[in-house]
């Protein structure tokens, strides 16, 4: 088959479009042909060397948002069928004894994650246990089921499961543009939530609003505290849902009210945050709480609310497969709205 793959850190020149072998199945896997699967910045974070998860290893095959057909199962496999089209959830917690990719499911510890520490769906075919591919409806495209794996799964469960988002509440959200954000504001809204989101440009905060928010600002150009206050009558939001980390990260304590709480699942701008005022924090009753891993479970019912709910699966752009290189500078560039397919 086909791949994408590389064998040291550097920049796009590494990845490599070549001939490997095809993934053989283990009695309680499935090999499935990959019809899309979207791009995220691990992607480009573990090539450039910056940071690898726990079992990295070269050579490696990025992709963790994954969407094809059943191409193989293995002999043990009653719940799906070749032909069947598929999602992946590509968290190998809770994966079988039978499996190839078993044995790596520590949530806090030696977790497998397909496209990060295993091979992933940079590949016309790809390798998965039979327990973690959920069927994808007729109405749906692959192209839309290869945006909701990763993004969707990191926001509901930072949202609701460690955040306890409920309706009638106020979230900020930032990185309007982002997959995890596109869905985060969705998510919120459908649960009854005022959204406020932010983007870096204009036009990233007008498609926020296509997507639901109820007020958007650019935090190139605005006082982003100022601004939730003085929407809020001096109140602040109930949460903001943060992954970007150092840029924002004051701006996002300021604006929330008296115990109100910051969730962050990720650190796209930076490792490191300032809290610029401790005494606000403790006299607020502020709470910053890290978003971890979501669980195996979590994954079915909120990919049955994507089917069934009213979402948008936005894209910002496809690429064939032997222009990954290109497909990661462009979501690099930040000049992205959504998710950013391959088609193998």
């Amino acid at each position: 088959m086909k791949a994408v793959l590389y064998h040291q850190p550097g920049g796009p020149e590494v990845l490599q479009y070549t001939d490997i072998d095809d993934p053989e199945p283990g009695v309680d896997d499935v090999v499935i042909r990959v019809g899309a699967c979207a791009l995220n910045r691990l992607d480009i974070v573990q090539r450039n060397g910056w940071f690898q998860m726990p079992g990295f290893t070269y050579p490696h095959i990025a992709g963790m948002d994954i969407a094809g057909t059943v191409a193989r199962v293995g002999s043990n496999v009653r719940t799906v069928s070749v032909g069947d089209r598929v999602v992946v959830d590509p968290s190998m917690s809770g994966v079988p004894a039978g499996s190839r990719l078993a044995g790596r499911g520590d949530l806090y510890g030696d977790l497998g994650v397909l496209g990060a520490t295993e091979h992933g769906g940079y590949a016309e075919l790809c390798l998965a246990p039979a327990t973690h591919v959920y069927r994808i409806p007729d109405s749906m495209s692959l192209e839309q089921a290869a945006t909701f794996p990763t993004c969707w799964l990191t926001a509901a469960h930072a949202l609701f499961d460690v955040g306890g988002l409920h309706s009638g509440e106020s979230v900020l959200i930032h990185a309007a543009g982002s997959g995890v954000s596109v869905a985060g504001i969705q998510l919120a809204k459908q649960a009854g939530a005022t959204v406020f989101a932010t983007a870096g440009t204009d036009d990233k905060c007008d498609k926020a609003l296509e997507l639901g928010a109820d007020h958007v600002m650019n935090n190139r150009t605005g006082d982003v505290a100022g601004w939730v206050r003085g929407l809020t009558a001096g109140a602040g939001v109930r949460m903001v849902f943060d992954h970007v980390g150092t840029a924002l990260f004051g701006p996002s304590l300021f604006a929330l009210g008296i115990k109100g709480r910051l969730v962050n699942c990720g650190n796209s701008s930076g490792d490191t945050a300032t809290i610029p005022s401790l005494g606000y924090v403790f006299h607020s009753g502020i709470s910053i709480i890290g978003s971890d891993p979501y669980r195996p479970e979590e994954f079915g019912p909120v990919w049955d609310m994507f089917c069934s709910g009213n979402f948008s699966a936005t894209i910002d752009s496809e690429y064939p497969l032997a222009e990954a290189g290109r497909a990661q500078e462009k979501l690099a560039s930040n000049d992205v709205f959504g998710k950013i397919l391959l088609r193998p």
